[in-house]
């Protein structure tokens, strides 16, 4: 008597998807980009933090792409772009250095999803309502007041 064949297991089938949860966690962010100007002194305190901080900035974010790119005659700003595929742009021109890195932090905890208000939020439902819509238009006797 022959054996009961056996399925085949593919290997594509025992992938497992990385996702947010209680035992582990993948940033959104995935490049931050540093546009800045060599002669305009707004640039002055961007050029002081890239000089100073970006490596250590680099070493403790090592899964985020961080690169440093010269934009003549332009306001310094720094660019981050997100696994959502959108981005979100601050400008760094008034910043001191400590500031410049309070707002890379910001884009590094930052998700990349719009900011939703949180008032005046609309109930939406997927049943119909058992009375209807009500118009004022569809009444049999006008309103008078």
């Amino acid at each position: 008597m022959a054996p009961p064949p056996t399925l085949h297991i593919l290997r594509a089938s025992l992938k497992s998807y990385p996702a947010n949860g209680h035992s582990n966690f993948i940033p959104q962010i995935r490049k931050l980009v540093f546009e800045y100007c060599d002669y305009w002194p707004s640039s002055a305190n961007t050029r002081t933090y890239l000089n100073t901080r970006v490596e250590q900035l680099a070493l403790d974010n090592p899964h985020v792409e961080i690169v440093v790119k010269q934009r003549n005659h332009k306001q310094p700003i720094v660019r981050g772009f997100y696994l959502n595929n959108r981005d979100k742009v601050i400008p760094l021109n008034g910043f001191e250095a400590n500031m410049i890195q309070q707002k890379v932090q910001l884009l590094l905890d930052s998700s990349g999803a719009k900011i939703k208000p949180l008032k005046h939020h609309a109930v939406e439902s997927t049943t119909e309502s058992p009375r209807g819509i009500w118009s004022g238009l569809h009444v049999d006797t006008p309103f008078k007041i």
